[in-house]
C-alpha cells in the first residue's frame, strides 16, 4: 500500500523509508504540513493510487503548491503531478479571465508558497494584460453571474465558453470582477496594471468602484443588504471593521492618480467625510484636501458642507477644512497664471478664460457662507477670514457676500458696532446690484456708514444710467435723419427704432421717479443728522462727510430738492438742449 507513495513523492519516500529503519512493525509517518490541508492532500493521495483527478482554477493552485512541496517532480514518475499542475496552470487558466481570477483567489490561503513559485505574480500579470483588452474580441466569459454570461451557455474544461460571446463591453467591465479580490492582492494589480500602461482614468474609476464597494460612508443611501461581504478574505456576510475601512481608505488615497479631473470631485468629498469619521491620519486628511483644492469649481454646495465631527469644537460644519481646501484651490490658480486683472461690464466678467473657475469659486464659497451664517456659535474672526479670503477681482458682483454677512448680522444680534462695520468693510458697495442696494438702503442690520455709501453710489449708478439712455436716444435721433432718404428699404428698421425708443422714454421715467425717492431720502438723512448735532450743524455734517469717505457739500441735497421742486421747467429745458444738440450734429 505504501508503494504509489513511495513512487511518486521525494519527501513521503524519506518519511517511510526512516520509520522502517526503526524497525516499528506498524509504520506510522508524520507528513509535514501539506499546503491546502488534509482536503488537497486527500487529492494527491488520490492522484498517487491512480484515481482520476479533475483539475480546476479552484484547484490548481493547492495541488500545484502540494506537489513542490512533496517533491512529485518528474524525478520521480513521468507525468508526475508537478509537471501535470503547472501545464494546467499555464495552458488553461492562465489563459482565461475567470480563471485567472479564481486562482488568484486561492493564493490568499497559501500565499508564501504561491510566492515562492511565482503563481500569486503570473495571475497578476495575466489579469493586467487582460483588463486593456477588449473581452469582445476572445470571447473571455467574465463573471459566472451578470449580462456577460450567457443564460445557456457554459465553460469547457479549455476556457472556451459554448454559450453566445458577450455582445458589448465597456471599458470598465472588470470593476465588478477585480473588486472581489483582497486589498493587498488588489492593491499589485493596480500597480501593474500602471505599469503597463493602462489609462489611469481606468484605474481612478475602478479604485472608486472598490473603495465604494467597502467603505459605508460612501454609500449613505445605499441598503443595508446591498453591503459587500468582504474587505479582507473574511467569513461570508462578514462586514469591515473600522480599522479596516481606515486602512483601505489609506491606500485607496496613495493609490489614487494625482492628475486634475481624472477623480470625481463628489468622490474625493466623500473619501474626506469618512476619513473625518474614522480619524485617519493627519497626511491622509492633508492629501485629499489637496486633491479637492486642485479641482474645486467642479465642487457644489451640499459637497462642502461637511459635518464637523470633533467634540472639541461647537459648530456645525467643518469651516476650517473648506478653509484649508480655498488655500490650496488659491496657491494652485497662482501657479497656473489665473491671478490676472479683469474688468466688469453690465455684470459680466471680462478678462483672462483662466478666471472662470476663480469666478465659480468664489461664487460658491459665498453660497457656503450664507448657509454657515445661521450657526450662533461660529465665531466672527473665523466666518471674516473665509469671507475675506476670497480676492476682490473674483467677484463680479457683492451680492452673495452682502446676503451672506446680512444672515450672519441677523444670526448675531449680539455683536459690536464696530465689529458689524469691520465685518460690512467687506462689501464693495459699487459691486451691488441695484435690486441688492435697494435692499441694503433699508436694512437696519447695517451701519449708518454703509448705508449712506450704498445710498451715494445707487445715485451715482442712476445717473449714470440716465445719461446713458440720453446719449442712446440722441444717437437713435441722429439715425433718424440718415433713414428717411431709405423709407422704402428700411421701413422695418424704422418701427423698430421707433419703440426702441418709446422704451427708452419709460425706462427714463422710471428712473427720474427713483432719483427723486432717493433725493428725498438724502433730504431726510441730512435733517435727521442735524437733530443729532443742533448746537454745531455745520460742523458735524463736515465731520460726518469726511468720515464716509467722500466728498459730499451740503448744498448737494438742497440743490437736489430745487430740482425736485422744477421738474416742469427741468423737463422743457431737456426738450430745449435735446434740439440744440441734435442741431449741433447736423452742422456738424
Amino acid at each position: 500500500m505504501q508503494f504509489p507513495l513511495l513512487s511518486r513523492s521525494g519527501v513521503m519516500e524519506r518519511l517511510i523509508a526512516e520509520a522502517t529503519e526503526e524497525g516499528d512493525k506498524k509504520c506510522v509517518i508524520s507528513p509535514p504540513k501539506i499546503p491546502g490541508g488534509a482536503k488537497t492532500f486527500e487529492l494527491v493521495a488520490k492522484f498517487c493510487y491512480g484515481v482520476k483527478l479533475e483539475l480546476t482554477a479552484s484547484n490548481v493552485v493547492y495541488l500545484r503548491c502540494a506537489a513542490e512541496h512533496l517533491e512529485m517532480t518528474e524525478e520521480y514518475g513521468e507525468g508526475n503531478l508537478s509537471t501535470q499542475t503547472e501545464t494546467f496552470l499555464n495552458q488553461v487558466v492562465l489563459r482565461n479571465w475567470k480563471d485567472s481570477l479564481k486562482a488568484l483567489q486561492t493564493c490568499d490561503d497559501i500565499l508564501p508558497h504561491a510566492e515562492e513559485l511565482h503563481v500569486t505574480k503570473r495571475c497578476l500579470e495575466s489579469l493586467a494584460t487582460k483588463a486593456c483588452t477588449d473581452p469582445n474580441l476572445f470571447g473571455w466569459p467574465m463573471m459566472e453571474r451578470g449580462p456577460m454570461q450567457s443564460p445557456g451557455g457554459s465553460v469547457m474544461w479549455n476556457g472556451i465558453s459554448t454559450g453566445a460571446r458577450p455582445k458589448h463591453s465597456n471599458s470598465d467591465w472588470w470593476y465588478e470582477d477585480v473588486s472581489t479580490l483582497s486589498l493587498p492582492l488588489y492593491k499589485r494589480l493596480i500597480s501593474i496594471m500602471e505599469s503597463h500602461g493602462n489609462r489611469q482614468e481606468l484605474l481612478a474609476g475602478s479604485l472608486a468602484y472598490y473603495a465604494k464597494k467597502y467603505l459605508h460612508g460612501l454609500n449613505r443611501r445605499q441598503g443595508a443588504n446591498e453591503t459587500t461581504s468582504c474587505l479582507m478574505p473574511m467569513a461570508s456576510g462578514a462586514s469591515p471593521s473600522e480599522k479596516e475601512q481606515k486602512v483601505l481608505l489609506e491606500e485607496i488615497d496613495q493609490l489614487l492618480p494625482v492628475q486634475k479631473g481624472l477623480v470625481p470631485t463628489k468622490f474625493l468629498f466623500g473619501l474626506l467625510r469618512t476619513a473625518l469619521i474614522l480619524k485617519s491620519n493627519p497626511s491622509c486628511l492633508a492629501n485629499l484636501e489637496k486633491r479637492i483644492g486642485m479641482q474645486l469649481e467642479q465642487a457644489t454646495l451640499e459637497d462642502l458642507l461637511l459635518p464637523n465631527f470633533s467634540y472639541s469644537t461647537e459648530t456645525l460644519y467643518n469651516v476650517d477644512c473648506v478653509q484649508r481646501i480655498l488655500e490650496h484651490f488659491l496657491a494652485m490658480d497662482q501657479i497656473t497664471g489665473g491671478s490676472s486683472p479683469c474688468s466688469i461690464e453690465d455684470g459680466q466678467l471680462i478678462g483672462s478664460p483662466s478666471l472662470t473657475p476663480i469666478t465659480t469659486v468664489a461664487k460658491l464659497i459665498d453660497g457656503y457662507l450664507a448657509e454657515v451664517a445661521p450657526d450662533v456659535n461660529l465665531k466672527l474672526p473665523k466666518f471674516q477670514a473665509l469671507a475675506a479670503a476670497v480676492p476682490e477681482y473674483a467677484r463680479p458682483l457683492d451680492d452673495g457676500l452682502y446676503r451672506a454677512i446680512d444672515i450672519y448680522l441677523k444670526s448675531h444680534p449680539w455683536l459690536a458696532e464696530s465689529d458689524r462695520e469691520q465685518l460690512c468693510r467687506l462689501i464693495d458697495c459699487q459691486k451691488l446690484s441695484l435690486e441688492a442696494c435697494t435692499h441694503a438702503a433699508q436694512n437696519e442690520r447695517l451701519p449708518l456708514r454703509i448705508i449712506v455709501q450704498v445710498l451715494f453710489f445707487e445715485q451715482l449708478q442712476l445717473r449714470t444710467s440716465i445719461a446713458g439712455c440720453f446719449l442712446v436716444s440722441d444717437n437713435l435721433d441722429g439715425s433718424r435723419q440718415l433713414r428717411s432718404g431709405f423709407a422704402g428699404s428700411t421701413d422695418g428698421g424704422w418701427a423698430t427704432a421707433v419703440r426702441e425708443n418709446q422704451v427708452l422714454k419709460v425706462g427714463m421715467d422710471n428712473m427720474r421717479t427713483r432719483v427723486f425717492e432717493l433725493e428725498k431720502e438724502c433730504s431726510s438723512m441730512r435733517h435727521e443728522i442735524e437733530k443729532l448735532g443742533r448746537t454745531k450743524v455745520s460742523s458735524t455734517w463736515g465731520n460726518v462727510s469726511k468720515k464716509f469717505g467722500f466728498k459730499m457739500k451740503s448744498q448737494m441735497c438742497s440743490a437736489q430738492e430745487g430740482s425736485v421742486s422744477k421738474q416742469n421747467n427741468g423737463s422743457a429745458k431737456f426738450e430745449k438742449a435735446k434740439d440744440r444738440h441734435g442741431k449741433h450734429k447736423k452742422n456738424s
